[in-house]
């Protein structure tokens, strides 16, 4: 007799960057951070590169998508206003 014994262990990683937009109202970031994303994208994906794994699925300040493989936000700093990207 055979006996498959596996494991799925989830890990993560979330990274960071800060950019500087134009002077708009809230409700356009998201448009304008979708339509300029050569801005971010090079930066962030070093530093998801480099960042560590963590165990889990990364949920929570604002990552709430549990069956996708990666998701995307954003936070305009000092206010209390963001959203998914993607």
């Amino acid at each position: 007799m055979k006996v498959k014994v596996k494991i799925r262990k989830v890990y993560h990683k979330i990274a960071e960057v800060e950019i500087d937009v134009p002077n708009m109202k809230e409700e356009e970031v998201a448009d304008y951070l979708i339509e300029n994303e050569n801005l971010y994208t090079d930066e962030i994906y070093k530093k998801v590169s480099e960042a560590e794994y963590d165990y889990g699925f990364g949920l929570g300040n604002g990552m709430d998508e549990r069956d996708v493989v990666e998701e995307w936000r954003y936070d305009i700093v000092d206010k209390n206003f963001g959203g998914h990207l993607l």
